[in-house]
């Protein structure tokens, strides 16, 4: 009898993943970027075959990528070793090497957006406004380029052209919870919600003509609600909304006049379909249980990037008549699904009452080591949802309960909700996580000596906050490229972000006695606990410097911290042998202090 080993880091993290793909005009191509590799590369599948060959072999993240109209080429936004500054790159469809159409170093390009006859490329980029953004029409044929749209009072981005190309939606984003959205025709920007007060937002809106336009908004609204927007009399109009969901993404089916919604109701999406000519919305079934992207054909056949806690990315393809079709298969080597652990929907009260919904990942009680890993999510107006991790899948395979509030500040749960943490980055926010703690504990789910914490960004920073506000809580600590001091932080990040982070984190001024307050870097001589630090040298979010300062100081007080630097990677993982070998130290590290 064969025996074989328990399956190892190499096993769960030989889990591909998807940035993003597309679909050619004629459907008979799938490009996808994937890291099939152990890099991130270009990737074609000839329809309806689904074996995968190689298009290009840059080795670098892909942001975007589309085919123009006639499929004659690919375009794709391309970055170096994370540093999100992606250049735009045309591809052949068979493959080759890259050929650059629009590239400044050190800066960014965003949406490229092509005419229908393919010869103007429309984009956004800092080159030349790195705080506000220009807009630019670049000609193909003649390499003339003209600018667009400027933003004068905030990021504004291009979305898409109207369908006979005489308007453009655009978005002019103050901060994450308020986003307007204009249609800009000739000189004149059109806003397309009733006022530009009170602050709300516009996640997506699509052209159904040259002047009907449907919105995702919640406009006078807790909740993000399907709207129309008449371009000709300037009338807008609710035609939508649920109960406590947030419609995320709108797609419009030119073929059956409808729209395709995606709803998200806390840890989970919803598929519906909204006909535009009856009125009515049905839901679909999806194979998956968030929706990161969808695209629809000329003929109405729709694809979907999605995944669910068991299942890695995949892409699915769902043609009217049919059942959803898996056209990528990717998984756990050696582990099946039903090894797989799917979190419990638990709900707790928090500190001033404030419901809070987490995920639980319990290990199988055969494997459970009685320790407990608390993950504060990133963004932070972002959410912990029923997404693939292979850190998460690893962690509970090897025994450890894993726990994911989505705290304050979470998105999915209204804009009221997402709103709590600005300005309050370390205390509403902090506490609802000790009241997790206390939860777990009272509920008998976690032992009070025998708790972990680990968090990435904003769960790096809430990381470093709780180590330094209450150690007594953890046996070690793990951060990842989280933030220390949000003075310096609020410095360093991207210069489209700083007109937006007085509202987000706070004033460095006005708010000068809270931001202290909040900031880890203030908390050193009570981080006692061993730590492991992890950052990307190339980092443009958090920068290498928030981890050093916290590393230096906490050595020089004697204290026990790992550090890990990585020179080739951003705010992430793109290179697989680095995501490999860090949560092997991660793994390693835990199971150190069991």
């Amino acid at each position: 009898m064969l025996n074989f080993p328990k399956p190892d880091v190499e096993q769960f993290f030989q889990t591909f993943g998807i940035q993003s793909f597309t679909i050619s005009p004629d459907e008979s191509q799938l490009a996808f970027s994937t890291n099939i590799n152990g890099k991130y590369n270009l990737w074609g599948m000839d329809l309806p075959n689904t074996f995968p060959y190689p298009l290009t072999s840059q080795n670098q993240s892909c942001e975007q990528i589309t085919y123009d109209k006639n499929g004659n080429f690919l375009l794709a936004v391309i970055d170096e070793d994370g540093d999100e500054n992606g250049q735009i790159y045309a591809i052949p469809p068979r493959g080759g090497a890259l050929k650059p159409v629009r590239q400044s170093e050190g800066h960014r390009h965003i949406n490229p957006v092509l005419s229908d006859d393919g010869k103007r490329l429309y984009y956004t980029s800092t080159k030349e406004d790195a705080t506000y953004l220009k807009s630019y029409c670049y000609n193909l044929e003649s390499g003339e380029e003209e600018t667009v749209l400027h933003g004068k009072d905030a990021m504004s981005i291009l979305l898409c052209k109207s369908p006979e190309e005489k308007s453009f939606l655009f978005h002019k984003a103050f901060s994450n919870t308020y986003t307007l959205s204009y249609v800009k025709a000739g000189e004149e920007e059109v806003l397309l919600t009733p006022a530009a007060e009170p602050q709300h937002t516009v996640s997506d809106a699509v052209y159904v003509s040259e002047t009907d336009i449907y919105l995702l908004t919640n406009y006078e609204a807790d909740f993000t609600y399907l709207a129309h927007f008449d371009l000709e009399t300037r009338e807008f109009q609710k035609v939508m909304e649920l109960d406590h969901e947030e419609f995320s993404q709108l797609k419009f089916d030119r073929s059956s006049h409808s729209l395709y919604i995606v709803s998200q109701k806390g840890v989970k999406d919803t598929l519906f379909r909204y006909d535009l000519s009856k009125g009515g919305m049905d839901t679909m079934e999806t194979p998956v249980s968030v929706i990161h992207e969808l695209k629809v054909t000329e003929t109405g056949n729709l694809y979907m990037m999605g995944t669910s806690s068991t299942v890695p990315t995949n892409i699915y393809k769902f043609a009217k008549g049919a059942e959803w079709t898996a056209l990528t298969n990717y998984g756990v080597p050696g582990v099946s699904r039903e090894e797989l652990v799917e979190p419990e929907i638990v709900h707790y009260d928090s500190f001033d009452g404030l419901t809070i919904e987490a995920m639980l990942f319990r290990p199988d009680s055969e494997k459970d080591n009685g320790h407990t890993i608390l993950w504060p999510h990133g963004g932070p107006q972002y959410a912990e949802r029923e997404t693939f991790r292979a850190l998460f899948s690893l962690l509970v395979h090897r025994g450890y309960t894993l726990f994911a509030p989505n705290f304050r500040g979470s998105t999915g749960y209204g804009r009221a909700y997402t709103k709590m943490i600005e300005g309050d980055w370390g205390h509403g926010p902090r506490l609802d996580n000790i009241e997790g703690l206390e939860w777990l504990i009272e509920q008998g789910y976690a032992e009070r000596d025998k708790i972990f914490l680990m968090g990435g960004s904003y769960g790096g920073y809430m990381a470093l906050l709780l180590h330094g506000r209450h150690a007594d809580y953890f046996k070690a600590v793990v951060d990842i490229f989280g933030p220390c001091n949000l003075f310096s932080f609020i410095d360093s990040v991207p210069e489209h972000w700083k007109p937006a982070m007085a509202q987000f984190v706070g004033d460095p001024v006005e708010d000068k006695e809270k931001l202290e307050e909040d900031s880890p870097i203030n908390y050193l001589d009570t981080m006692t606990k061993p730590m492991l630090v992890i950052q990307g040298a190339k980092d443009p979010r958090v920068v290498q410097a928030e981890s050093d300062q916290v590393v230096e100081a906490l050595r020089e007080k004697g204290r026990k911290v790992d550090y890990i630097v990585m020179e080739d990677e951003g705010h992430g993982f793109a290179k697989k042998e680095n995501e490999i070998m860090v949560y092997r130290k991660v793994l390693e590290f835990f199971d150190r202090y069991l």
